[in-house]
């Protein structure tokens, strides 16, 4: 590509591409038309910018990568945001804005320093208990405690010459089950 820089002994070349190498030659002229030969060739590397993505999981939980990572302008970095067993996601953060609580987040076409950061919260936990009287049996019997929006099923099997003649969940008459989720 030739570029005529006029009565200039410098030139600045702008929307070079990173990471690539130029080469570059000159050749001076007069008013009368008459040209130099080529100067000696001389290259030129384009450095690569790099920015910084920081990810930051706090106490029961991770996020992954973690710590600083590097990366290259235009590219783009996953995270997975990863809660500790009986905790849950409670939040995510991008540049100090809530993100939500996604379980990924993803970076696209870096152009600056990013941060990313989580919260996580303990799971709910909830007791079911579970009684019979003495003309049947229901199971699981006893106390179950479970995480918030589990589910968990009973069968309820009356003894020979019994019949079921009510379930009640939380005071509430259900009829005559054999089970119930």
């Amino acid at each position: 590509e030739t570029l005529d820089v006029g009565n200039m002994n410098s030139v600045d070349i702008s929307g070079l591409q990173e990471g690539a190498t130029y080469y570059y030659a000159a050749k001076a002229y007069n008013t009368s038309g008459l040209y130099s030969e080529y100067s000696n060739e001389v290259s030129y590397n384009v450095p690569v910018t790099t920015y910084t993505l920081t990810a930051c999981g706090g106490p029961n939980g991770t996020i992954s990568p973690s710590g600083a990572i590097s990366i290259s302008s235009g590219a783009s970095q996953t995270f997975t945001v990863t809660p500790a067993s009986g905790y849950t996601i409670s939040g995510v953060s991008v540049d100090g804005v809530s993100v939500g609580a996604p379980a990924s987040y993803t970076f696209s076409n870096v152009t600056a320093n990013h941060t990313i950061s989580a919260t996580f919260a303990p799971v709910a936990k909830y007791t079911i208990t579970a009684s019979t009287g003495s003309g049947g049996t229901i199971s699981p019997s006893g106390t179950v405690s479970l995480s918030s929006g589990a589910s968990q099923s009973y069968s309820i099997t009356p003894k020979t010459g019994y019949k079921i003649t009510k379930v009640t969940v939380d005071g509430v008459d259900k009829g005559a089950l054999t089970s119930y989720t």
